[in-house]
């Protein structure tokens, strides 16, 4: 009998808040993780007004913190935020913003053995609560290991105030969970790779969620927010639990891939990932006309012409699409799409 050799560790948000005015506990909720007296806020110009205001001057009643504006998460910036921290000395990071901000708090906060507080004024992707950040690289964007938040306080009301559109792309970032577990098992079946049965469950929990919900999901609803923040949540769990980004990325992610490197800052992530998930269940023999109808009931893009894309480009990303991760073997198989069968499931599903 061969040896039991299997070890690995899971980190986990051990603090969560959600719901109306929960950025009013920040400096609590701070307290109850027991982190120094030394803060960084990471934020931008329009998240400084949406949440990172109000979290400066809550957290400056008890602690000594210093704001950092920054932008997108390259590496400069997140040089820019790992000096800032050092400079600061500080013992603990908060990250207010969109995917950009939590990203590089992630990835600062590991580099420092920091722990950070993940504060999303929108949820553009289940990035929020996730250990992976996604940096933007001369090449497109890469999906790193980074580390999960020690705590989340996502405040319905300032997310709802965020525009609509980011929402439905955080929703339709989880309900393309459903052909990344489709890939997963795929790639179990034909190289036997290992499936965490945990993983999955939690992942496929939260987009049939976001699914179930979709008719309630509507612009100016705070309680909308409510109902989509839970999945997006246990979607970024997941990932955790897993330890790699299966359970959320396939075949559709990596179409969403070939998007940027094609036409970068077109539409947002969680937006291609969604009508890539049309076309990649398709290829699975799977239910896609539900993903599509989910989709256009939130208001989710569902086209090339709603994602901005023309239809050359969108076959042309599904051509590219297995070369985006070479070491993730998904419904693509190992030679990807030839354009013929790429143009053909694009306008079998009408994405073109």
């Amino acid at each position: 009998m061969a040896t039991f050799t299997k070890r690995r560790s899971m980190d986990f948000p051990r603090r969560v808040e959600l719901g109306h005015d929960a950025i009013d506990r920040v400096a609590e909720v701070c307290k109850d993780l027991h982190f120094g007296k030394s803060g960084l806020i990471v934020t931008g110009a329009d998240t400084f007004k949406a949440a990172g205001k109000k979290t400066e001057d809550l957290m400056s009643e008890r602690y000594s913190v210093l704001t950092v504006f920054t932008g997108n998460a390259t590496m400069d910036n997140l040089g820019d935020v790992e000096t800032a921290a050092k400079e600061h000395k500080a013992a603990f990071l908060l990250a207010v913003g969109g995917g950009s901000k939590i990203d590089l708090s992630k990835m600062a906060a590991k580099n420092l053995g920091l722990p950070f507080v993940s504060i999303p004024t929108s949820v553009a992707h289940d990035g929020i609560a996730s250990d992976r950040a996604s940096l933007k690289l001369e090449n497109g964007s890469q999906s790193v290991n980074a580390v999960s938040p020690t705590g989340i306080i996502a405040d319905t009301t300032v997310i709802n105030d965020a525009p609509f559109r980011y929402l439905a792309a955080g929703c339709a970032d989880v309900i393309s969970n459903l052909t990344a577990l489709e890939d997963w098992e795929f790639a179990n079946r034909i190289r036997g790779e290992e499936v965490s049965s945990s993983a999955t469950i939690i992942s496929e929990y939260a987009a049939k969620e976001i699914i179930a919900n979709s008719r309630s999901i509507r612009p100016g609803l705070e309680e909308s927010v409510w109902l989509v923040l839970k999945p997006i949540i246990a979607s970024g769990i997941s990932m955790c639990i897993a330890g790699s980004s299966r359970p959320t990325s396939g075949s559709e992610h990596m179409f969403s891939h070939a998007l940027d490197v094609i036409k970068p800052d077109t539409a947002l992530h969680g937006e291609q990932c969604g009508v890539g998930s049309i076309m990649m269940m398709k290829l699975h023999g799977g239910n896609w006309e539900r993903i599509k109808s989910a989709l256009r009931e939130i208001g989710a893009p569902t086209t090339a012409k709603e994602l901005g894309f023309t239809d050359e480009e969108i076959i042309e990303a599904l051509v590219m699409a297995k070369g985006m991760r070479e070491d993730r073997f998904t419904i693509l198989g190992d030679r990807g799409l030839t354009r013929e069968a790429a143009e053909k499931v694009a306008r079998f599903t009408g994405v073109i």
